[in-house]
């Protein structure tokens, strides 16, 4: 379907003509319900019983209805001691591997220890969420074998010079919690790259199969 918005990370259930992963940071068992889904241990929501809350997550984890582990990863600018957060990073990646679904990552402030963690323990693929930095952070993201979202950031001519940067197979787009439409998203992202709707559509289907298999397949 060349009309078909591709959006892989968002809070809310998918509009008309959308394919979506809601990404649950708690309340796991919502994976029951119908749709795709992403479900992980945010820095901002570890909880102070941390252990059972990773085993909630574990049990839910192998659900057919998620296909992602995440939004998981580290964060300087939040409160939540940064050794907890790496430990909670280390074993989200670890799980990841034991039933081979891809990543997504939130990072704030933290890359060297974000990527060296990546490099060195996934075994699946790997998405940055939400990204707003710059072309030669993207690079070190590629180079790596990752992949890069963009959502809103994209009204910025700068973010748009990154999307330039970044190879047509590596880069998703996403509306994250921002009450943004999946089509705005794509607007930019086709203004940037200066090609049209459809062949931006095709080629983000084409990237939803190359990291999420069978599950980003519609029917």
């Amino acid at each position: 379907m060349a009309g078909l918005f591709i959006n892989i990370h968002s809070h809310t259930a998918p509009s008309p003509n959308e394919w979506v992963i809601q990404n649950l940071y708690s309340h796991w068992e919502k994976a029951d319900m119908p749709g795709c889904f992403s479900i992980g241990i945010h820095p901002w929501h570890i909880e102070e019983g941390w252990e059972e809350q990773l085993l909630k997550m574990k049990q839910q984890v192998s659900h057919p209805h998620v296909i992602a582990i995440g939004e998981c990863g580290l964060d300087k600018a939040c409160k939540t001691e940064f050794s907890l957060q790496q430990l909670l990073f280390a074993e989200q990646i670890a799980l990841a591997n034991t039933v081979q679904k891809p990543l997504i990552i939130h990072c704030v402030r933290a890359w060297d220890e974000v990527l060296s963690m990546l490099k060195s323990a996934a075994k699946v693929k790997v998405i940055f969420h939400g990204f707003n930095k710059n072309a030669e952070l993207a690079r070190r993201i590629i180079s790596a074998g990752f992949y890069i979202s963009l959502g809103k950031a994209l009204s910025e001519q700068r973010i748009k010079e990154v999307l330039r940067h970044i190879p047509a197979s590596h880069f998703f787009l996403e509306t994250d919690n921002d009450n943004i439409p999946i089509e705005n998203i794509y607007k930019e992202a086709a203004e940037a790259l200066s090609i049209d709707h459809n062949s931006l559509s095709l080629q983000l289907q084409k990237n939803a199969l190359a990291v999420f298999g069978a599950a980003a397949v519609i029917p």
